[in-house]
């Protein structure tokens, strides 16, 4: 593997990390909304990553010369969290039912704030990764100036 492809995958990742703390925050920021567009509570959405392969030749692959051909990562999707909502008695509140429960979205906070914690973690990795390659670049450089 080149030292460029690394930064490329470490890039891949970066960009799939930014946006999976904009989900994040979008969670974050929904935490109390009770009515969206389609008139029903907000439910926590999740992002799916999946690795980027580049297509080995097969022949390669039966003689068990075995590389690393990923390329990368990329969101596959952002999926609604299926779990059930929370239902909290509120009688006074203007979306509460007839029998005064409002449906509230199926975020937690602890939880956001845990995965921000990771996806940020994620991102300064691939920050490190990326920042080595390039000065593994500029000593090899070094080295043809001697």
């Amino acid at each position: 593997m080149s030292i460029f492809k690394s930064m490329e995958i470490s890039a891949s990742a970066l960009t799939a990390q930014r946006l999976r703390l904009d989900v994040i925050s979008s969670n974050i920021a929904n935490v109390d909304t009770t009515r969206t567009e389609t008139g029903e509570p907000y439910r926590r959405k999740m992002v799916v990553f999946q690795e980027i392969k580049e297509m080995s030749d097969f022949r390669e692959l039966l003689n068990n010369k075995i590389n690393y051909d990923g390329a990368g990562v990329r969101v596959a999707a952002i999926v609604e969290d299926q779990r059930p909502l929370k239902v909290v008695y509120d009688p006074s509140h203007p979306d509460a039912d007839e029998n005064g429960y409002v449906r509230f979205p199926n975020v937690n906070i602890v939880e956001e704030m845990i995965d921000m914690i990771s996806a940020t973690r994620s991102y300064e990795a691939n920050v490190t990764a990326i920042n080595s390659a390039k000065s593994m670049i500029n000593k090899a450089l070094e080295i043809g100036k001697a």
